[in-house]
This record gives C-alpha cells, structure tokens and sequence, in this order.
C-alpha cells in the first residue's frame, strides 16, 4: 500500500514538472530567438557565403511517445552529406564547411531548435533525439526515454561534447557508437528522466554553457 502511495505520488510530481517544464520551454525559447534574432540572421547569411545549398538542415529524428518530427538546426555540412558518409560525424569529416566547424565547436548551429522547443517537438533541456536507424536498436527498457520530450542538451550531451573526436580514433566509428556511446548515453537519460525536475534542467543549462565556453 505504501509502495502503491509512493508510485502515484512520484507521478503526479512528474506531471506538475512537466507543466512547469513546458511552461518554462515556451518562456524562454521565445525569448530566446528574439534576443539572438541578430545572430541568426549573420549565421545564416555566412552561410550562404561559404558553400552552396540551404541555410538550415532538416532531418526526420524521433521524438515524445516514439512521434518522427524535423529537427532544425543551421546547415554545417555540403548539401546532401549523408550520401557521401554515414549519419554520424567523425572527427574532421570532410563534409564540414569551414563555417560549420565554428558553428559545431561552439554548439551555434544548434540554434534554429530554439523553434523546435517552441512548437513542442522538442524542450531546452532532455535526451538528445535519435535518427530511427539508431533507436531501432533500443530495447524496452531504454524505449522509457521517449516518456519525455527530446532536448537540445542533457547531461549525456556534456559528457560526450568531443564524440567525434572519440569516434574518430576508432577502426569502426558506427560500431563504437551503437554498442557503447549510444549504450552509455541512454543509461545516463534514464537516470534523468526517473529524477527529472526543473530545478534539475536549470543546472543542466548552465552547466552546458559552461563547458562550451571553457
């Protein structure tokens, strides 16, 4: 009886932070792109510059309850990337514009998800969405993460800011990432989403700052 008290109140604390949680990604997603509307507009105009195609990439990633949506982000790789290369980036992939690198070390081309958060696809601060190759390869258990939205940073984002640098020293970069990378990173969000709070996303967002920063 207890145990069943204990459950029900553990789910209701969840569903008051989700409303918090989404109240707060609304707020300042919106603030957000006003206050770095300026950045957005130079960015996209460098990137015009600097290679032929569109300003942003837009890729079908799987979101809340196993839901598809188009992750926005600005575009740092040459037009059609994915045919020329897998769908993970290792080390100093080729297919990176030179604006891309900077826009990737400084996490700027994450930007334009601000929209995503905006509209409800994603929130500031969750698991990082998936590509479905790769979530084809999650189990039950790991399929709990989908309970939330994905985000544009999480815990498992900070630990691994220099993936492609790891991938990169491996003979199978894809193999690397699926057994072990993608295996750490959910164990990681699985902890979060049973402990999720907004207090807990706030240190999260500043600890992302920081590193990226450092």
């Amino acid at each position: 009886m207890e145990d069943k008290s204990l459950v029900q109140c553990k789910k209701k604390s969840h569903v008051l932070n989700d409303i918090l949680k989404r109240i707060f990604d609304i707020t300042a997603s919106f603030i957000g792109l006003v206050i770095l509307s300026p950045v957005l507009i130079l960015v996209s105009v460098l990137i015009k510059i600097d290679s032929k195609g569109p300003v942003f990439f837009k890729q079908t990633r799987v979101g809340r309850h196993e839901k598809p949506f188009e992750i926005l982000k600005f575009r740092t790789m040459i037009v059609d990337a994915e045919k020329y290369g897998k769908q993970i980036t290792v080390g100093k992939d080729k297919r990176i514009t030179r604006v891309g690198h900077f826009l990737r070390k400084y996490k700027i081309d994450e930007f334009p998800q601000l929209f995503n958060v905006l509209v409800g696809d994603m929130s500031l601060v969750g698991p990082r969405p998936e590509v479905p190759k790769y979530t084809a390869y999650y189990n039950e258990k790991q399929r709990q993460i989908f309970e939330i939205r994905p985000g544009i940073t999480d815990y498992a984002s900070i630990k691994y800011r220099n993936e492609n640098e790891i991938l990169a020293n491996s003979t199978d970069p894809e193999k690397v990432y699926i057994e072990e990378i993608m295996r750490d990173k959910l164990k990681i969000n699985l902890e979060y989403v049973a402990r999720r709070s907004l207090k807990e996303d706030i240190h999260i967002i500043f600890k992302t700052i920081t590193k990226i920063i450092e």
